[in-house]
């Protein structure tokens, strides 16, 4: 299942993009292949121009997606998180972002962890100072509605989408189902015309058989036995009338009824 395929993306990218202004968070969407789905809002240079820049950055940042689900601490020391969307217990993506500090940086920690990934220490300290400062509890919190608001938003639209195409499924359907119940009409007429002509076949034979004298007994038998098939035909074919028209009238009242 896409996202892509029942969701409006500019609506997610509207709320991604609120949401990380009103928190300074860095926030994206990916679909279930991992694939971006919006563009990134407030990403930092600190991690994406220099950490996942550099080689070894990347091979680390690339461990902690993989690996790391939640709020968690990445491996420069920055809080992130993921969120799974759901949609009826399927994972069709990910919230993922952060790219915060939960307290006022250890700059020569920082200047160590820039010596390992082949980073200037400089640059990596000027780029670390402009990185947003949020309280644990803070981005905890964010991440968690910032998920909750998404998955909301993803499931409304799919049920949407699903109850359209229920709608549009059931009206052809009940189309076929009417064009179907109209055939069987035409046909149980013509069935009916030839239940009247074996009744009046049946009397004429029996007129005949009378005719015959003796020599018509026999004759006369069938003709009997003609038209009690010819009576009982006629009661049958009334009981699939009467069916038919309930069908019809359901369908009807079903094509009636507000969805």
């Amino acid at each position: 299942m896409k996202i892509q395929s029942f969701m409006d993306l500019k609506k997610l990218q509207k709320i991604q993009d609120q949401f990380s202004d009103a928190t300074g968070l860095a926030a994206i969407i990916i679909d279930a292949e991992g694939e971006y789905i919006t563009k990134g809002s407030n990403f930092t240079d600190f991690c994406m121009k220099y950490t996942r820049g550099s080689a070894e950055g990347s091979k680390r940042c690339v461990k902690c997606d993989n690996e790391c689900t939640g709020v968690y601490f990445c491996h420069a020391g920055l809080m992130d998180f993921s969120c799974p969307i759901l949609v009826e217990g399927e994972k069709v993506g990910a919230v993922i972002g952060g790219q915060v500090l939960s307290q006022q940086p250890d700059e020569e920690k920082f200047q160590q962890i820039a010596l390992e990934l082949g980073i200037s220490p400089e640059n990596y300290i000027q780029a670390l100072r402009k990185v947003p400062i949020r309280s644990e509890k803070t981005i905890r919190a964010a991440a968690d509605m910032l998920g909750s608001i998404v998955n909301e938003l993803v499931n409304l639209e799919y049920l949407k989408t699903a109850s359209k195409r229920k709608v549009e499924v059931f009206d052809q359907e009940s189309d076929a189902i009417t064009e179907a119940v109209e055939s069987v009409r035409s046909k149980m007429r013509d069935l009916d015309q030839i239940s009247t002509m074996e009744n009046i076949l049946s009397i004429n034979a029996s007129i005949e058989a009378g005719r015959a004298g003796a020599a018509g007994v026999g004759f006369a038998v069938v003709a009997r036995e003609m038209g009690q098939l010819a009576k009982q035909s006629a009661e049958v074919y009334k009981e699939i009338y009467t069916r038919i028209d309930e069908i019809r009238q359901s369908i009807e009242k079903m094509n009636q009824a507000d969805l």
